[in-house]
């Protein structure tokens, strides 16, 4: 079976899909000091993330790829700390740091900051990263593991043109997922995408141009097991933009599992503000449209702290309540992972039908586990 995990992050992201065969892909990292601190009851998710992964044939640690979908802190936390960065020849057995054999990297993620939207040193760390492989791929026109990365969007003023082999546009698709074609595996990149007009530029900050991509996964024979839909910080006007151009073919925003943007924030629903109107904020039909494509007994999962009934936001109690009515649509179900039992990443088994709940036991949890007994959601 397939397998997708959700670290508990708090109100940051972390996941890890993994392949039937076996090859994995990380989702954002939000690897928090305290976590690395024996003596915090923070979940060492540095510690699940080490149990999960395998070794190459050098005993290092790796993941095949890794997809940062925007640059803020509580989505790259961590990186320098627990990952390899530079050459292979230059990884130290001592520091046993976990391999990136290949990075989804966005140029307008960072392109788009505002001038006082400082990066911070882990972010910093990954664009070095990327611009170090693609200067490689610009010289060699090949890239080994620890050296690939695919192009996510192109970039402004053609910088990407020359980037045929790595770069996948919006709208596009793509199957690669470590250098090679898996039949497992596609994902359809629908954003960022470059600006048509200067005020359209004007919107697109760095949460607006965060990457977002449905894969598709095969299982247990099955071509299409689960779609799976990530959009990190996206905000509502992105995702009316998303239902605009997708709306008469709907199958491009589907999803069997949809991470809420933006930690359950309201701002992904709606262009008024929660704390200000309460229950007097509108929702955007088009954005609502846009993140209701769920198919039969589709899962949405919030990677949140827990969420209260107050003037927060993210999470946000209204979001918390938008997305469990599109779930009862579709006679799906919404979860919180900071509202789950237990230090242990929340995991879905994906076979035939679709994506299952389950609890994983790891020897890094300091919690002990205790099963959960979720009903498979039927797909038809």
């Amino acid at each position: 079976m397939a397998k997708t995990y959700h670290f508990k992050v708090g109100n940051g992201d972390m996941a890890l899909v993994e392949l039937e065969n076996g090859r994995r892909i990380l989702i954002d990292i939000n690897i928090r000091s305290a976590a690395d601190n024996s003596n915090d009851d923070t979940p060492d998710v540095a510690a699940q993330l080490r149990e999960i992964l395998d070794r190459d044939d050098d005993d290092r640690l790796f993941v095949d790829a890794f997809l940062l979908t925007h640059p803020d802190a509580d989505h790259v936390r961590g990186l320098q700390n627990h990952f390899h960065l530079g050459p292979l020849s230059s990884h130290k057995a001592a520091d046993d740091k976990i391999v990136i054999r290949t990075m989804w990297s966005s140029p307008l993620v960072f392109r788009r900051r505002r001038k006082d939207d400082l990066l911070s040193a882990d972010a910093e760390a990954w664009k070095d990263e990327a611009r170090r492989r693609v200067a490689l791929f610009r010289k060699n026109k090949t890239l080994g593991d620890g050296d690939r990365i695919l192009v996510l969007g192109e970039d402004v003023d053609a910088k990407t043109d020359d980037l045929e082999g790595i770069l996948v546009r919006a709208g596009e698709r793509f199957a690669n997922v470590d250098g090679i074609e898996d039949e497992l595996f596609d994902a359809l990149l629908l954003a960022p995408r470059l600006a048509e007009t200067e005020d359209e530029a004007n919107i697109l900050t760095k949460n607006n141009s965060s990457v977002i991509i449905q894969m598709r996964i095969g299982a247990a024979g099955k071509e299409d097991a689960a779609y799976l839909l990530f959009g990190g910080d996206a905000e509502v006007v992105i995702w009316e933009k998303l239902w605009n151009r997708w709306q008469d073919e709907p199958v491009n925003l589907a999803y069997d599992l949809l991470v809420a943007p933006h930690h359950c924030s309201w701002h992904s629903l709606s262009c008024d503000s929660w704390s200000e109107k309460g229950e007097d904020a509108v929702v955007s039909p088009d954005a609502r449209s846009a993140l209701a494509q769920g198919r039969p007994g589709a899962m949405i999962v919030a990677s949140s702290c827990p969420i209260s009934d107050d003037d927060k936001d993210p999470p946000c109690i209204r979001a918390k309540r938008e997305y469990e009515d599109m779930a009862g649509g579709f006679s799906g179900e919404f979860k919180c992972v900071g509202e789950m039992e237990g230090d242990d990443p929340v995991m879905f088994e994906i076979g035939r039908n679709g994506p299952k709940l389950k609890r994983v036991a790891l020897a890094a949890t300091t919690a002990a586990a205790t099963g959960v007994g979720s009903e498979a959601l039927a797909h038809g």
